[in-house]
């Protein structure tokens, strides 16, 4: 499936979209056929030419000023996340490769031996598209998607056991397109030919991904059925790893003394 090429027309739309008319101080008696803002709207409260925003929307100015991108982040109530993938639309980095001394895939050693020394917790580490890399056996058997050969994306969406695994499935969903949309925005060109595989064969991957909703959780809370468990409730924090791979290591864990904390040691 095709690029978009106009990527960051594409997402100041969905945002406009999203935006309440009445709440953002737009008076119109009239009867909208419009969702959320008017181009022209947008245009007036961040103080920009109607023309001007129109081309920009539409691809044909891809170098809006420093200024015009936080006027427009304003009106859209963009949060941090949303202004870093705006700017990386408006000003992208070269993709990250080649400048590694390691393989894009193959985790450091010493990321390794932390891993087999975290016996007693769910551990593992993932490459941009979301692939395991490595991980503790316990994450393993916590959920199948967390072990090496697995992918967390089509898991989620290709894997008819992936609504079993995941009470929660529909908001586990969202995040997941979310936070690869995010880390698309730092990688170039590179996770495009893994979106479009994804794509061709989700329809409910195709729509979140269309949304253009994107945001990372780096911390929060998991429920998780486990067979011989029931349900489990896991916090996690995840660890960005530096180095031009854009690895990431995420670590669950139970809340001290919780029924969780006695059933992971059970299975561990």
């Amino acid at each position: 499936m095709a690029r978009d090429d106009n990527q960051l027309g594409s997402f100041l739309r969905s945002r406009r979209e999203k935006i309440d008319a009445a709440s953002a101080g737009v008076v119109d008696n009239t009867r909208r056929r419009v969702k959320g803002l008017r181009r022209e709207e947008l245009a007036l409260l961040a103080g920009v030419s109607p023309s001007y925003y129109a081309r920009l929307e539409q691809g044909r100015d891809r170098n809006p000023s420093r200024e015009i991108l936080e006027a427009l982040a304003g009106v859209l109530r963009l949060d941090d996340t949303e202004r870093a993938y705006l700017w990386s639309l408006a000003m992208p980095s070269p993709t990250p490769v080649g400048k590694g001394t390691l393989p894009a895939h193959t985790v450091r050693p010493g990321v390794l031996h932390l891993l087999e020394r975290w016996a007693d917790l769910p551990a593992f580490v993932v490459a941009p598209n979301r692939d395991v890399l490595a991980g503790t056996a316990l994450a393993a058997r916590v959920n199948p998607a967390w072990s090496p050969g697995h992918n967390l994306i089509e898991f989620t969406f290709l894997d008819p056991r992936a609504q079993a695994v995941y009470p929660d499935w529909e908001e586990i969903a969202l995040q997941a397109v979310a936070g690869l949309r995010a880390a698309a925005a730092s990688r170039g060109t590179e996770l495009d030919g893994f979106v479009s595989h994804m794509r061709e064969r989700s329809e409910t991957f195709r729509a979140l991904w269309d949304s253009h909703d994107v945001y990372e959780r780096v911390t929060g809370e998991k429920r998780l059925a486990v067979d011989t468990v029931g349900i489990l409730r896991l916090n996690f924090e995840s660890f960005a790893l530096t180095g031009p791979e854009g690895h990431v290591l995420y670590v669950y864990f139970p809340r001290p003394g919780s029924p969780d904390d006695e059933a992971l040691r059970d299975l561990a």
